[in-house]
């Protein structure tokens, strides 16, 4: 099968929607699919195409969120390249930019459409409204995407039971909804003996001594992510536990910010910014941690949490509905509500060996189903469906 891929962000650009774009490209093209990847040029506003990795970068202006470009929606150039590769399918994982193009492609070549939906608008109206108008601009987010996934797509595919849940009870989307949950390399967090020399360079690089106790939080650094609520949490736990310290391995418009806070809360020598930290490096990152964190609410599914399981860390999060799948309550991890339980669980895993060391057991044993091959295979179900689909109503 011939794949097209339409997707916002690609690496080198790190998000939760590169990452799950690359682990799909790959798991397919191990399965002797061609794949190619059609994306926004994050360097400069031109065509590119780079025919050895099959990935065509298309022009685009600056949207002033974070690195992200809004590409044309049409490009004569880049539908004569797209043509040649005689698409069996489109797999748009955008509703902007490149998914307007995605679809201009699929109209003119006649191609059905799958569509992934990766981002809760509704969360990040205020990058654009700056506070005025935030609920013209919530309900306007929820009515395009109702319009998207009803009208613009043959086949939609969420991550999580909580975005089904949410497409159907709040949004009334009316399409068939498929819950795949992104897959990721489950091998690339082995605890290698290469990647152990990595992890001990690290700490000596953070200064990390073999008594703190690390916990760890992945993410782009922003407001939705609520880093605050995890500063101001970590600095009740250290009047407990002063051998804890906190690393935030990311980068994001609130960073300065949140620098500032933990000066102000005096907790400053005990909070490791990393900043950006290219993908490739990320696994010897989670080694670093004893357990990971999330205090986000705003997650379609949390990607790195499924990672931070993959480098055998108990979870400690949030109770939101879209770590239910991959977190289960006193199995691999614990939720909570509040800062008492947060304090409360973290304390037990710095306390009790024996519950830790079993957790971290379980968080490894518990990833498998989120290997990019099952990812691959599920998502490949799904094109074949649109295909056929497709076909039916050409007839």
């Amino acid at each position: 099968m011939k794949i097209g891929l339409f997707t916002e962000v690609y690496p080198p650009y790190v998000s939760g929607v590169s990452t799950s774009v690359k682990m799909l490209k790959e798991a397919l093209e191990k399965m002797n699919h061609t794949v190619y990847v059609v994306t926004a040029n994050l360097d400069k506003a031109r065509l590119k195409y780079d025919k050895d990795e099959r990935v065509l970068y298309l022009p685009g202006i600056k949207t002033g969120i974070y690195e992200t470009r809004l590409t044309t929606v049409y490009s004569r150039k880049a539908l004569k390249i797209i043509k040649d590769w005689d698409l069996d399918v489109v797999h748009c994982q955008t509703e902007f930019g490149v998914g307007a193009f995605a679809h201009v492609v699929a109209k003119k070549f006649k191609l059905p459409v799958v569509h992934t939906y990766h981002t809760l608008y509704e969360d990040y109206v205020y990058y654009v409204t700056h506070g005025h108008f935030d609920k013209l601009g919530k309900k306007l987010a929820i009515k395009l995407t109702q319009y998207y996934c009803d009208k613009k797509c043959d086949e939609l595919i969420v991550p999580t039971a909580k975005i089904e849940d949410l497409f159907i009870n709040k949004y009334e989307i009316k399409k068939h909804i498929h819950v795949i949950p992104t897959g990721i390399d489950t091998e690339r967090f082995l605890l290698t003996p290469a990647l152990e020399k990595k992890v001990t360079k690290l700490k000596t690089k953070y200064k990390i001594k073999k008594d703190d106790f690390i916990i760890g939080t992945v993410g782009r650094v922003a407001i939705e992510k609520s880093f605050d609520k995890e500063l101001q949490a970590f600095q009740k736990l250290l009047e407990i536990m002063p051998k804890v310290k906190l690393m935030i391995v990311g980068d994001g418009p609130e960073i300065k910010n949140l620098k500032q806070m933990a000066k102000d809360l005096n907790i400053a020598d005990k909070v490791i910014f990393t900043g950006k930290i290219p993908y490739e490096n990320m696994p010897e990152y989670y080694h670093l941690f004893n357990i990971m964190t999330s205090f986000s609410i705003t997650e379609t599914q949390g990607l790195t949490i499924i990672e931070g399981l993959a480098a055998s860390l108990p979870i400690v999060c949030i109770d939101d509905e879209s770590f239910h799948e991959m977190v289960e309550a006193d199995y691999n991890g614990f939720f909570f509500t509040n800062e008492k339980e947060f304090i409360k669980a973290a304390i037990e895993l710095i306390n009790k060996p024996d519950i830790y060391y079993e957790m971290a057991i379980n968080a490894k044993n518990s990833i498998y189903k989120y290997s990019k091959e099952v990812f691959a295979s599920e998502v490949l179900k799904v094109y074949h469906k649109a295909i056929e689909t497709k076909r039916n109503h050409q007839a």
